[in-house]
């Protein structure tokens, strides 16, 4: 990857601004009783309205905003008619595209508000992996730290054929950025580099399986799924977080 230039790094910043806007608006929006295309609808308006596009249906195929996945779903469910009861899990993906630069964000919540050792972990790997998104590090360095916190402090494990990427004109772009990885491995990280670093997860298996919607992957054992995930900017000193829904 090339990085980026002060132009390209000023658009990605609104694109992850609009980016937070939506994923803050739909994350406040999980409770028991909603219908997740209430979220898919409201995401769209947000990232239309700030005159961006969403990023997901430049996917051949994808036809949606967002990603919605429920419980033992992992990654790309569809939005659908369907009624959140409480205790239910929601991992609400989404991403906008403004001129032309995309930007990628995800987060994980249960319908009830309760806080969980599942979604703890998952966050904290999350930004584990972020701190260590500063020029001369390397991906492997990204990945260890996550890994580290999923599995090692926290027993869950990471999916491995799931990864987070870089991003830009592209939705998905190289280097692939793994939840799990060794320190020291991989491709170096240069200031102005954008990433995706995504956390990946389930309660027991690192395994996914097809369903039959042909797009969400589920745990292959019936185990919950989360995820969480940023799209950062590699800084000299540290990262540039472009899509933090908490800070807006």
């Amino acid at each position: 990857m090339i990085p980026r230039n002060n132009d390209e790094i000023q658009k990605l910043r609104q694109s992850g601004l609009i980016s937070a806007q939506a994923l803050k608006a739909t994350v406040e929006m999980v409770k028991p009783g909603v219908n997740l295309l209430e979220i898919e609808r409201v995401a769209t308006e947000i990232i239309e309205k700030a005159g961006a596009k969403s990023a997901f249906k430049s996917v051949p195929g994808y036809s949606w905003t967002t990603c919605l996945t429920v419980n033992n779903e992992v990654v790309h469910g569809i939005p659908r008619d369907f009624v959140l009861k409480e205790g239910d899990l929601l991992s609400i993906d989404l991403g906008a595209q403004f001129a032309g630069w995309n930007t990628d964000c995800a987060w994980s919540v249960i319908a009830g508000g309760q806080t969980t050792k599942f979604l703890q972990a998952g966050e904290e790997s999350m930004w584990a992996g972020v701190k260590q998104a500063k020029a001369g590090n390397r991906v492997g360095d990204i990945g260890q730290a996550m890994q580290e916190v999923v599995e090692a402090k926290n027993g869950f494990k990471v999916v491995r054929s799931l990864v987070g990427h870089g991003i830009g004109k592209q939705l998905h772009e190289d280097p692939e950025v793994p939840g799990f990885g060794h320190k020291g491995a991989g491709m170096m990280l240069k200031s102005g580099m954008s990433l995706a670093i995504e956390a990946i997860y389930t309660e027991t298996t690192t395994e996914v399986v097809d369903s039959v919607d042909g797009w969400t992957l589920i745990s292959a054992d019936g185990s919950l799924g989360g995820m969480f995930e940023m799209t950062v900017i590699v800084g000299e000193n540290g990262p540039e977080v472009l899509t933090d829904w908490r800070k807006i």
